[in-house]
């Protein structure tokens, strides 16, 4: 395993973490007991990156990672978002998440969950439109002060959002959605990481497993699959991208690897502060992930990424357009 250090945070960190979202429910049904099995195999591959949140499976992911790692605590980082407020109709909603009361509340039931004193670094999970960020990040940093928290990251925030959650306290991190078919950091958020000396947390760098070659049908791919909800999995977007992904199954065989693995590899090769945190949920998955950061591409071989890949080349948005107004704000 390689590692980098995490942002300003004098931490040094695997370069692939792991993403434990799916291990609650997302796509699927998923084992606990296979779930605990894959934390412990990352962990003993030298992967130190969690990343997690207080909404995935109503606490569940919690409540299993702190089963995990019971007794090795300190041989984990816990990247732990906040999750958004749900509606009467369950919708997922950004107004009022970013309140202080909620934070404080949200940090206290992490820890107890978690069973640990302390995250390493918590994340509002979007930002709140109807709060300024100066707001939510202050109260975020009275839990630092308390010890509660080490670190402060954002996800999906715009550029100048970043800048000015600066002013108020460091940030450490910034999570969003980068891979081969989602490439927006770049209109920004990279700059503002970098100028900000901030590492960023690449999540989806697969595709939600488009990109590893494993979706064979449009929709969702099992029962109790959420994919089936994104515009990318949609049936008038899916030849398309099939087909985008099959050059890249060509690439990787060319080159010996597995079209996840290259995927991987490709969002390592941007910068040494971009960490990928793919999601899987067993063992044979987190070993073929981990595989990535051996895998070292030429100049040649990220120029035809880029042909292939161009930007904006994705059939649908990432997410429905309910799901889109809560990002880059």
């Amino acid at each position: 395993m390689q590692y980098r250090e995490f942002g300003h945070s004098g931490v040094k960190l695997s370069r692939i973490g792991l993403g434990c979202f799916s291990m609650s429910g997302a796509y699927g049904v998923a084992n606990d007991a296979e779930s605990i099995a894959t934390i412990h195999r990352a962990m003993e591959r030298g992967v130190n990156l969690l990343d997690t949140s207080a909404r995935y499976g109503g606490g569940h992911n919690h409540l299993l990672i702190g089963q995990a790692i019971q007794g090795r605590r300190d041989k984990v980082f816990i990247h732990s978002k906040t999750g958004t407020i749900r509606d009467e109709n369950n919708r997922s909603v950004a107004e009022g998440s970013g309140a202080p009361d909620r934070l404080r509340e949200i940090c206290e039931l992490s820890l107890k969950n978690l069973g640990v004193d302390y995250l390493d670094a918590m994340c509002q999970s979007r930002v709140d439109p109807t709060i300024p960020i100066e707001d939510s990040v202050g109260a975020v940093a009275r839990l630092v002060e308390e010890g509660k928290v080490r670190f402060i990251g954002l996800s999906e925030a715009a550029p100048d959002t970043v800048r000015r959650a600066a002013t108020v306290h460091p940030i450490v991190s910034l999570q969003y959605e980068y891979s081969l078919w989602t490439r927006d950091v770049e209109e920004g958020h990279r700059d503002a990481c970098d100028e900000l000396g901030m590492a960023l947390m690449a999540y989806a760098p697969l595709g939600y497993g488009f990109l590893a070659g494993v979706v064979d049908k449009a929709g969702s791919q099992s029962e109790d699959d959420i994919r089936g909800k994104f515009p990318r999995f949609y049936e008038e977007n899916f030849a398309a991208n099939r087909e985008r992904v099959a050059l890249l199954e060509a690439l990787a065989a060319d080159k010996g690897v597995t079209a996840a693995q290259i995927a991987i590899a490709w969002v390592l090769a941007q910068n040494d502060n971009v960490f990928p945190i793919p999601g899987c949920k067993s063992r044979n998955h987190i070993d073929e992930n981990l595989d990535a950061v051996e895998v070292s591409l030429t100049p040649e071989e990220i120029a035809r990424f880029d042909e292939i890949f161009p930007k904006g080349v994705a059939a649908g948005t990432r997410y429905p357009p309910g799901g889109m107004q809560r990002v880059n704000l």
